[in-house]
């Protein structure tokens, strides 16, 4: 296909518990410190930076200078030193490009040093073990080592642009893809990795904004980065011919294996891990809009993968709903997307990216419901790409034929005249027609075989829900905890 294939060796998804991020002047009372964002000292990262600067020493490295953020109002100029030439490609491929001129009057802001090679020790380095990535804001600097998983660079990143936009310019950065209709209309798509962001914003009749990381300014929607880091298990032409076109030179594939005798990939075999991946530059997309940019979005949608087969497949929100529903952050963490997780885990992870928050939860949410009051007219779907008619090993996988077909009905505005009927425990508005979609699929209660089952699941469900929010319900105004789910009486 004429991409380069690798195999990133023992790590193969980020490693969150060796995430750190100095503890400084700087960090100490705005970074929300959690088993999240894990405090590392000044010292332990000076001792670390001349010890991998040391293991550089005598050797080839590859050199790339990048940019984030494709509004220019907000660009973070970024300089990545690689140990090996193909994860240099990966910033290529994954950071915006600047022109020859720029290069030539560029300074970086941030500087990424990623060393797979070197490996810490955490009794003088201060890590947990011998992989690391460390975050230091003061310094501007993001230190990687013992990984070559390339997603630790790209999500480096991103945890920089959730402190800077937010902290110090009032700014919603967001782990959601965006793309644009052709009458400008831009939907963005929140979920967590293995939900469907960038399979859902891969639309042949829309042009692509960006797949991943995007940032909501006055007027303003822009793509962090210049690619897409594509999951590419079970990848064929026919269901994701966009992803599968991008598969070409300048590509590179991790962790795939190849179909016996023969140089074909098997997209299909998840033996070295499900969390096989494809980086290509944005514009391996025919109908990626360069810049990256769009203006305020129309629709919402929030992508949540129900392993308990309870959330209805498309449902609308009013703002309570939106806010509570963003901070809660439920969904299924996906086989491979980090290390140890083999199969579908119920989690809630809020802002549907808590792993990447320097700053507490609320502070997005307020950003976010701050846009909600200044844009009344953009409408919030609740999409749920799990499982339907039971829980996971009983049910059924939401096909993504059903999906698209929603999503469409959503943006195009057929849901509008359609008849809506509340969730008796969650509340949400559920629509009881929708073109191309079976109306039975619609209500999950009626997929059900035993209707108390489902009735019991959802309420154990709603029960999750609220445990998880009692950690931000002191900080939270009357118009979200109204939004809470029901919990059954007694219980």
């Amino acid at each position: 296909m004429g991409a380069l294939a690798v195999n990133t060796g023992k790590f193969t998804g980020r490693s969150p518990k060796d995430k750190f991020t100095v503890k400084d002047s700087k960090t100490e009372s705005s970074v929300d410190w959690s088993d999240i964002n894990i405090a590392i000292s000044p010292e332990h990262f000076d001792i670390i930076y001349n010890d991998i600067t040391a293991y550089f020493n005598e050797k080839e490295i590859w050199v790339r200078d990048a940019y984030a953020c494709a509004d220019p109002t907000h660009r973070l100029n970024i300089r990545v030193i690689n140990e090996y030439p193909w994860a240099n490609l990966f910033c290529y491929d994954l950071f915006l490009r600047p022109t020859e001129n720029e290069i030539q009057t560029q300074t970086p802001d941030w500087t990424i040093i990623q060393a797979p090679g070197f490996e810490a020790d955490p009794a003088k380095h201060g890590t947990r073990q011998s992989n690391f990535t460390i975050v230091n804001f003061t310094k501007k600097m993001i230190l990687i080592g013992g990984s070559a998983y390339t997603g630790e660079m790209k999500k480096g990143i991103f945890g920089v642009l959730n402190y800077i936009l937010p902290h110090e310019k009032g700014v919603l950065s967001m782990h959601c893809s965006a793309n644009e209709g052709k009458d400008g209309d831009v939907a963005l798509f929140f979920g967590l990795s293995g939900t469907g962001k960038t399979t859902l914003s891969a639309d042949p009749n829309r042009q692509l904004i960006g797949d991943d990381e995007h940032g909501w300014d006055k007027g303003s929607v822009f793509n962090f980065e210049g690619g897409c880091y594509a999951k590419c298990i079970d990848l064929t032409e026919e269901k994701e011919p966009q992803i599968y076109s991008a598969i070409k030179a300048n590509a590179l594939v991790e962790n795939t294996t190849y179909l016996a005798n023969s140089n074909t990939v098997n997209f299909a075999d998840g033996s070295i891990t499900e969390n096989t991946r494809v980086a290509y530059p944005i514009s391996h997309i025919l109908n990626a809009k360069e810049p990256s940019i769009g203006g305020d979005p129309k629709n919402i949608f929030f992508l949540t993968c129900d392993a308990y087969g309870i959330l209805p497949p498309i449902s609308k929100l009013n703002k309570g709903q939106a806010m509570y529903s963003f901070i809660s952050g439920y969904t299924a963490k996906v086989a491979g997307t980090e290390v140890g997780v083999t199969e579908p885990q119920a989690t809630f992870s809020a802002c549907f990216g808590r792993a990447f928050l320097p700053l507490h939860p609320t502070k997005y949410a307020e950003l976010l419901g701050k846009k909600l009051e200044q844009h009344p007219d953009v409408k919030v779907w609740l999409i749920n790409t799990g499982w339907s008619g039971g829980p996971y090993g009983i049910g059924n996988r939401m096909k993504l034929s059903y999906t698209r077909s929603m999503i469409t009905a959503a943006m195009n505005g057929d849901l509008d005249q359609v008849s809506f009927q509340p969730h008796a425990v969650f509340g949400f508005d559920m629509p009881t027609s929708c073109p191309d979609v079976p109306s039975e699929l619609l209500i999950p209660e009626n997929t059900w075989a035993d209707k108390n089952e489902y009735t019991k699941k959802a309420y154990e469900l709603a029960a999750m829900f609220v445990k998880n929010f009692e950690k931000y319900a002191s900080q939270a105004n009357e118009e979200i905890l109204n939004a809470a789910p029901k919990v059954m009486e007694n219980a």
